[in-house]
């Protein structure tokens, strides 16, 4: 297995499993979105408390999301080792050349738009998956079954601005991390070519806004909801 250690310690390994992790997540705020969206429907929270029991106890699901967890872990490593060995290979940056005119703001800004996302997430976290394994959430019924009753934590949090302005601040963090990590993966796996390259950049232009623009839009209708 040596050369599958060389290779993913190499800076090309690092990129192609960053890519591969990357789009992975990808899926994984979609399906997240779709349950999410849940929280909208006026049904007090039914269809959302049933989404969030069936997504931890379906046992495909949970081995899921160990692999998720992997990715996330992988995925946040290898982008802090390639950053801190950029800075590293470039320790001063070019007198004559203007960083603007070669590259994105999101791409070269990507360690500090991931570093938003990665606080937002532990808060995140804390707030809602600490709290529906281990925290104390009323029961409700339905149909004469006991579902926890995740929906009111959620309305509870959204109820409070400071955490629906961080959450804005959060997807429009993803939003640049997307417009540039989209493309950039599929090309890091070499599925880039002339002909489709048009279409991978509007697909990963219009993901990068209108996922993070959806998960924004969530606690911002709660919380004037509720207001």
């Amino acid at each position: 297995m040596s050369w599958f250690t060389k290779a993913m310690s190499s800076t090309l390994g690092k990129k192609l499993l960053m890519a591969l992790t990357g789009l992975f997540l990808v899926i994984f705020l979609v399906v997240h979105l779709s349950g999410n969206l849940q929280l909208l429907l006026n049904d007090e929270g039914r269809a959302f408390n049933v989404y969030a029991k069936f997504m931890t106890t379906n046992p495909l699901i949970k081995t899921t999301s160990f692999i998720l967890y992997a990715a996330f872990i992988v995925h946040i490593i290898w982008a802090i080792i390639l950053t801190v060995n950029n800075k590293k290979a470039r320790p001063v940056g070019y007198a004559k050349t203007s960083a603007s005119t070669n590259s994105t703001w999101s791409s070269r800004n990507m360690g500090i738009l991931g570093t938003i996302i990665f606080i937002f997430l532990v808060i995140h976290l804390k707030n809602f998956w600490y709290v529906m394994h281990w925290g104390p959430i009323d029961m409700v019924k339905y149909e004469g079954q006991e579902y926890r009753d995740l929906y009111a934590t959620v309305d509870m949090a959204f109820s409070q601005l400071w955490y629906v302005v961080l959450y804005v601040v959060a997807m429009l963090g993803l939003m640049f991390h997307l417009y540039h990590g989209f493309s950039s993966a599929f090309q890091t796996l070499g599925l880039n070519h002339v002909k489709y390259n048009p279409v991978i950049k509007f697909v990963g232009v219009a993901f990068a806004i209108i996922v993070p623009a959806m998960f924004a839009a969530i606690p911002v209708i709660i919380y004037f909801k509720n207001f």
